[in-house]
């Protein structure tokens, strides 16, 4: 799995990899059942801490990217990506549009007019 964290980004490391590994899903690089390293092993490769890797595979599952199957490991999961995409950009959006302080209505009447055009 070809994943590189920048140790001086804003972005913090989980969602570093998070990304990526979504990344990595949509192109077809990793295909649904692949099995992922364990979260020790990224962990030690990556120089993360294992609860940095632990949180990004937790979101992921929570997504439906990937899923764990106990001591199996964890697993890609199979995709259904314009939804699954329109999904992710929604909550992108959502969290950043919470993080400037813009009002729902405001907030959604940009979404209308770009979709608009």
């Amino acid at each position: 799995m070809n994943v590189t964290i920048d140790a001086h980004s804003t972005i913090p490391p989980f969602e570093q990899l998070r990304v990526q590994v979504i990344e990595l899903i949509s192109t077809g690089d990793l295909v649904a059942g692949t099995r992922l390293p364990t979260v020790r092993r990224l962990a030690a490769d990556l120089a993360l801490a294992t609860n940095t890797v632990a949180r990004a595979f937790k979101e992921l599952e929570a997504a439906g990217f990937i899923e764990t199957r106990g001591r199996a490991g964890s697993f890609v999961r199979p995709q259904d990506f314009p939804e699954r995409a329109a999904l992710e950009a929604a909550e992108a959006y959502a969290e950043r549009i919470h993080e400037l302080g813009v009002t729902r209505e405001a907030a959604l009447g940009y979404v209308e007019a770009v979709l608009r055009r």
